[in-house]
């Protein structure tokens, strides 16, 4: 989410990766088989080249949970290619302070260390804007780059999903595995988890602009949720944080580490994957880039592709899977014809509404640098302080209008000003909610620029592009400035920042969100999960790609469409689930499990 606290300093410098690392084989790889050389008639084919069991394409929020569920069956070996470094510099969390520091995360969003660092093509309703989309390159992926914000989506997105083909996928199949990844600072029940390895808490600041936001949220006429990600998501509330003991908990820290003394688990940094290779139609390992070197891995059951949204859509049409006409007018040689890898793109955009505050009470000064220094050495020496939160610690899920059955609209509440991305400093005392629609229309695609697989892929998300979008956004500044204008703020009211009260009219408006709204940073449905009848459709329920054999995609590109909240909570879960299917297991559910209806549908509120 690009909600970020404003803690690091903006500008910083594109530091230049580190060595990498070369390539060691461990005790339980072996010389391929016969049908593994067959895949290339290159030389190289006929040396010794590393096996195991199953090899995983990023180490992000899927791929670790992958690596370490896997790896449980000690019979089991797993091979981990991750493109970027690891998350640790010598095993230390101080030493990487701009990853594990909460409050430190616009730091990452400023180069390309462990960042991807994409942009869109000109959006043709945003007033030709090329948008920035940072995506996690780093163990952890784009969980050690987030905001560290836990939401899980509404149960109708699940029930949605089962009725557009993914089959099994519902609310009842889904929660259990929620349920199985956390472990809730608040302890268990029907809804949360309480033994999971992934930490969950509540914020600590107690901030009296994050209690003015809720209670200003009820004079507007919503309801209190004690848990967006339990029985009610809507209305407004304190969120879940991905954070633990007042460090960033990513999906590197919650799954990986635990797994890495286990020897059947192998990884490697610092290492592109390029191409799946095949033997007919079956996947059979991948060839990756390491220190300038081509080197090759082998699967004896299955390759798994976790490089998100957009990497593995890429990979697999790097590999000739994908629409036969574009592959071939690229020079790609066609495993499989599957026009859906790369199209239906969806992604959430937000803006924020800016209030200036009359007490200083924001985060303001304590980006200052003489403060910085303070909070990063209480951070450093004990985990605690201003470092130890990423500052979004309420926020709130509403409908939109009338007859909108579960809510369409976020909040996240920041009681800070944030500038491109958290890129520039703020300039005020002020405070600002970021808002957004959840289930916009607006469909785009991405294709590949050119063979190379160091290009960047063309990406087009298409936003704005219906009308029901841009009322939406409409409404998106209407209803914050509602909630802004309640008494709960008039201790701290200052002058609208932005939009500006110069901005009334709907024409102004929908400027307005041409010119500022931005990704929220969840791009997602790329290589969607249907039945094969579905054209569009690219893995089945079992995540395995339509067509191949042994090759399967496990992140939130696999999404039939995007939930009503952000990415990381579910893509852990997928993988959980994902993870089940894999070892045979039968899939966990739990039928019945009461979710919140409006007393009616005939009034927004």
């Amino acid at each position: 989410m690009s909600s970020l606290a404003m803690m690091g300093q903006a500008g910083a410098q594109r530091l230049a990766a580190g060595t990498w690392r070369r390539f060691m084989k461990d005790s339980r790889c072996f010389t391929t088989s016969a049908s593994h050389r067959n895949a290339s008639s290159s030389p190289a084919a006929n040396q010794k080249t590393p096996s195991y069991s199953y090899v995983v394409v990023g180490a992000g929020s899927a791929g670790c949970v992958l690596a370490n569920r896997l790896t449980e069956d000690a019979q089991e070996s797993v091979c981990l290619l991750e493109a970027g470094p690891k998350d640790k510099w010598l095993g230390s969390s101080r030493l990487s302070w701009k990853i594990h520091m909460p409050a430190a995360l616009t730091y990452n969003l400023c180069d390309d260390k462990y960042n991807w660092f994409y942009h869109t093509l000109p959006q043709a309703h945003m007033d030709n804007r090329v948008l920035y989309w940072p995506r996690g390159r780093v163990w952890g992926g784009s969980s050690s780059l987030n905001a560290m914000v836990y939401i899980r989506g509404h149960a109708e997105d699940y029930n949605r999903w089962q009725r557009e083909g993914a089959e099994g996928w519902d609310y009842e199949h889904c929660l259990p595995y929620f349920r199985k990844a956390q472990c809730h600072e608040l302890g268990e029940n029907r809804y949360r988890g309480g033994s999971g390895p992934l930490q969950v808490s509540r914020g600590k600041t107690n901030h009296p602009l994050h209690k003015a936001f809720i209670y200003a949220g009820q004079q507007a006429g919503y309801p209190f949720t004690d848990d967006m990600n339990g029985y009610q998501q809507e209305g407004v509330g304190w969120m879940d944080m991905t954070i633990y003991q007042g460090k960033r908990w990513s999906s590197a820290s919650a799954y990986l580490r635990p797994a890495l003394g286990r020897p059947n688990l192998k990884t490697e940094v610092r290492c592109m994957t390029t191409k799946i290779l095949f033997d007919g139609k079956r996947a059979v390992g991948v060839e990756y880039v390491q220190n300038g070197e081509k080197k090759r891995v082998f699967a004896d059951k299955e390759v798994i592709l976790s490089g998100g949204a957009i990497n593995s859509p890429q990979l697999l049409m790097l590999s000739g899977v994908g629409n036969a006409d574009e592959l071939k007018d690229l020079g790609i040689p066609v495993i499989q014809h599957l026009p859906g890898v790369g199209n239906n793109l969806q992604d959430h955009l937000e803006l924020y509404v800016q209030q200036q505050c009359t007490q200083p009470i924001t985060l303001y000064k304590a980006q200052k640098p003489f403060h910085m220094i303070k909070i990063g050495l209480e951070w450093l020496t004990l985990f605690t302080g201003y470092g130890a939160t990423a500052h979004l610690e309420s926020g709130g899920f509403i409908r939109s209008r009338p007859h909108v059955t579960h809510p369409d609209i976020q909040f996240h509440f920041l009681p800070s000003q944030v500038i491109d991305h958290g890129r520039v400093s703020s300039k005020i005392e002020a405070y600002q909610v970021h808002v957004g629609p959840m289930r916009s229309t607006s469909i785009g695609w991405m294709k590949l620029k050119s063979p190379n697989p160091m290009d960047h892929p063309i990406l087009q998300p298409n936003y704005l592009s219906t009308d029901i979008d841009v009322w939406e956004f409409r409404e998106c500044v209407k209803l914050s400035r509602e909630i802004f204008a309640q008494s709960a703020f008039d201790p701290f009211r200052g002058p609208e920042v932005q939009p500006g009260l110069q901005v009334q009219s709907d024409a102004d408006i929908d400027a307005f969100v041409r010119r500022k709204a931005d990704s929220a940073y969840h791009p997602s449905c790329t290589c969607k999960m249907g039945s094969a009848s579905d054209p569009t459709a690219v893995v089945d329920s079992r995540a395995r790609v339509l067509g191949l054999e042994r090759l399967r995609v496990v992140d939130a590109s696999i999404m039939p469409s995007i939930v009503s909240g952000n990415l990381n909570a579910p893509t852990i879960m997928m993988a959980e689930k994902a993870a089940d299917v894999i070892r045979g297991r039968p899939p966990l559910v739990e039928p019945g499990v009461p979710v919140y209806r409006p007393p009616t549908l005939e009034t927004q509120r």
